[in-house]
């Protein structure tokens, strides 16, 4: 039987459509990222999605990078096993009701609105509890899977871990991706330091999974110290080639026996954030079975991770980590450009982002993203120019530059388009020019 949230209605009246409350939500906090969990701790309470687990099994996700991947692989895993699946990811491309969806599907704008509804309900309660656009999405999420019947929900911590308000769940197991550095103004320089604020996810006896060989050493003390039994790649579990085209996984189950999987396709995003998925799994209680599993990871998919539309390739990479990842499997074509149509944050690492491009990148267009974060097309190409690299166009908006590109591409020509959500979403959004016949710009 589903939990509903009962609440006492206020008089107020509320919208009833979903784009209403995320313009609402926009303004309702004084800052749009105030870490800390005292707030929607709070909220959440009020509503009840505390009082009890959301699934018999939770699974949280942080990391620099590779999120997004490793918790797609655990929903199309899972699912293809027959459980029952929410998830939650951050930010959107296109829609928001892509931040949660349940049994693969996006939540419609009526599910959202209602969620909405009894947050700001209990939200206003005496003394009333001001929330962040990202607090009030975390608890609509966590309310949406409050009021299904779930097997399984996947969690996407935000940009950081500890005070991220999507740790006011006490997840079964923690996951740690990648660290790296990102957000600067708010998780700062310190490798150990930010491995630490990520690994403020795990909770004391409950499964870590560490899904990088590379970790800093906060992580796995911060494991040790919550006397959490760790899982790390390359040590409690690997992958490994198996010939030109496939894969093997080695883990373990949660019962502890060894536990081995061959002939697994390459999902086209990372294979040490696969493996991190399927050892997460296994620790979940979910044993896999060869061919499901061998399905679910061919038919795998991440819009904005790696996406191939005609000759455009539409990552929305944006640290210097999730850049080397790209350049790493872009190879120019034989007798065409490799070119790169880039739009940033002002709050990135555009340098060092661009550092990693500028070996593989033949020509470049760089396009200028609006708000009060959006970075220059102009201070874009003088940071390629300054390492050597070639622009052809600055555009105002990622729709005009492809527009732009549109008329230089040769058939032998690919693109990569990068650099940011909003970039990458943008895109999504137009049909992408393909080159109809040998052209040279």
């Amino acid at each position: 039987m589903k939990r509903q949230r009962q609440l006492a209605t206020k008089s107020r009246a509320m919208p009833n459509d979903l784009p209403t409350w995320l313009e609402y939500l926009e303004q309702l906090h004084p800052v749009g990222i105030d870490m800390g969990l005292k707030r929607v701790r709070e909220v959440a309470t009020r509503l009840g999605l505390l009082a009890s687990p959301l699934a018999p099994k939770v699974i949280t996700v942080a990391g620099t990078n590779g999120k997004g991947s490793t918790l797609a692989v655990m929903a199309a895993v899972a699912g293809a096993h027959g459980q029952r699946v929410g998830t939650y990811t951050s930010p959107h491309l296109v829609r928001y009701n892509e931040r949660v969806t349940l049994n693969g599907e996006p939540v419609s704008d009526d599910q959202l609105v209602a969620g909405f509804q009894a947050i700001e309900h209990a939200r206003l309660k005496a003394p009333e509890i001001s929330l962040t656009y990202f607090e009030a999405g975390t608890l609509c999420a966590l309310w949406c899977f409050a009021n299904a019947e779930l097997d399984l929900v996947l969690l996407e911590v935000g940009l950081g871990g500890r005070l991220d308000a999507v740790n006011i769940v006490d997840a079964d197991i923690g996951i740690v991706t990648t660290i790296a550095q990102d957000h600067a103004n708010f998780l700062g320089t310190d490798l150990e330091q930010i491995g630490r604020e990520k690994a403020g996810i795990l909770r004391p006896r409950h499964p870590a999974v560490l899904g990088s060989e590379t970790l800093p050493g906060s992580v796995e003390e911060s494991a040790k110290a919550l006397n959490a039994p760790l899982f790390v790649l390359g040590q409690a579990f690997r992958r490994t080639p198996q010939g030109e085209r496939y894969w093997q996984w080695h883990g373990r189950l949660a019962d502890g026996q060894d536990v081995s999987l061959t002939q697994l396709p390459d999902p086209g995003l990372p294979l040490d954030n696969a493996a991190t998925a399927l050892q997460a799994l296994t620790l979940a209680g979910l044993v896999p079975d060869a061919a499901t599993t061998q399905a679910a990871l061919a038919s795998v998919t991440l819009p904005g991770r790696m996406q191939w539309l005609g000759q455009w390739c539409l990552d929305v990479g944006h640290n210097p980590h999730a850049a080397a990842y790209v350049a790493s499997r872009l190879h120019k074509p034989l007798e065409g450009r490799l070119w790169c149509l880039i739009g940033m944050l002002d709050d990135k690492d555009a340098d060092a982002v661009i550092a990693n491009l500028v070996p593989r990148v033949t020509d470049w267009v760089c396009v200028s993203l609006s708000g009060s974060r959006g970075r220059s097309a102009a201070s874009l190409k003088a940071v390629i120019e300054r390492q050597g690299g070639q622009v052809h166009h600055c555009a105002n908006s990622p729709k005009e530059g492809a527009d732009w590109l549109g008329r230089q591409l040769a058939a032998c020509d690919i693109v990569l388009a990068t650099g940011s959500f909003f970039t990458v979403g943008a895109l999504l959004e137009i049909t992408l020019p393909q080159a109809s016949h040998e052209t040279t710009a």
